[in-house]
């Protein structure tokens, strides 16, 4: 849905000066607008609080009249009906996607997190592939969008794995779209502009690689943490929104940091804190087994906490000869 009652001067109040600052700051529409939240209004165009909140509150009035949005208050079972319309994207290995019970979901927030070398990166290229494939196929038959944040994006591994697939590896790029972001501000402004490109590329899938690593280089020591806290928080609530409101798949890497305390059990802890924690959606750790990659599903509403084990050849991620820890239960 488009066209002029999609645009924001089409609110009461909202004058030609009022609506250049929107879009100075990304804010496009009326879905941006109740997407990026009274706080990130206020501060991008100088409102204050309860000019903000006020339009954000208008902005969400039209969307629900629009069918764009969910009312206050609806049955638990209209609930479930919209879920069973969520999209999915194949992982490329079946291992994965049982994990995932069907494969990375539109509406959420999915979060690998592991050390180096452990498969996050291959994931996601494997990924930028499959989401084009048609609904029947496992895909969204939509592209990609990659925001880069540790200069990981490689085309040329997309272009191998698409070829080793049988996919036209030239189309495959043509349809994903490529941001760097060289700093945690440079990342919240492109996050910021995600509506618009959205609506350019038709893109379904939006890739953070990686989430948390600008944060953590930039905001050091204890004085700076809860500064740090505050912009991964905003950060992290504009990716569910966008998820829920575009109806996109979300997927981002995390970092790990050792804990030296712990004794016994894996030190490994993702970086981010519980801001990241709370706000993924599913979230699963990826650890190095010798030539094996096993994937553990740790956090999630309503998937089983459970082990896949899959490996990273030329097809980027992919069923083993062999897969013993398939569908294995983990005691809580």
């Amino acid at each position: 849905m488009g066209g002029k009652e999609m645009e924001v001067d089409s609110l009461e109040g909202v004058g030609p000066t009022t609506k250049q600052k929107l879009t100075d700051v990304g804010i496009n529409t009326i879905l941006d607008l109740a997407i990026r939240g009274p706080s990130d209004v206020a501060d991008g165009i100088g409102f204050d609080m309860a000019r903000a909140i006020e339009l954000c509150n208008k902005a969400r009035v039209k969307l629900v009249e629009l069918g764009m949005m969910e009312r206050d208050f609806v049955p638990a079972t209209e609930i479930l009906e919209r879920r069973r319309k969520i999209g999915r994207v194949t992982t490329g290995t079946s291992s994965l996607d049982d994990l995932l019970m069907g494969g990375i979901e539109t509406q959420a927030v999915t979060e690998f997190y592991g050390e180096f070398g452990s498969g996050k990166t291959q994931i996601c290229h494997t990924l930028c592939i499959m989401v084009q494939a048609p609904p029947e196929d496992g895909g969204l038959d939509g592209g990609a969008i990659y925001l880069d944040t540790e200069n990981t994006f490689r085309p040329e591994r997309i272009y191998d794995i698409a070829r080793a697939r049988n996919k036209d590896a030239d189309e495959i790029l043509s349809r994903i779209t490529v941001a760097k972001a060289y700093n945690s501000a440079h990342q919240e402004l492109i996050m910021g502009e995600m509506g618009s490109i959205l609506d350019k590329t038709g893109a379904r899938l939006i890739i953070i690689d990686s989430a948390v690593a600008h944060y953590r280089a930039e905001y050091l020591g204890r004085g700076t943490l809860a500064e740090r806290q505050q912009k991964l928080n905003r950060f992290m609530h504009l990716l569910t929104r966008t998820a829920e409101t575009r109806n996109v798949a979300i997927v981002l890497t995390n970092q790990v940091l050792s804990t030296p305390d712990v004794f016994f059990g894996d030190p490994s802890k993702p970086v981010g804190g519980h801001v990241v924690a709370h706000t993924s959606t599913y979230r699963i750790y990826l650890r190095k087994a010798g030539k094996n990659r096993i994937a553990r599903m740790v956090d999630s509403p309503y998937h089983p906490e459970h082990e896949a084990v899959f490996i990273l050849n030329e097809k980027g991620v992919d069923d083993g000869p062999s897969d013993p820890m398939k569908g294995k239960q983990i005691s809580r």
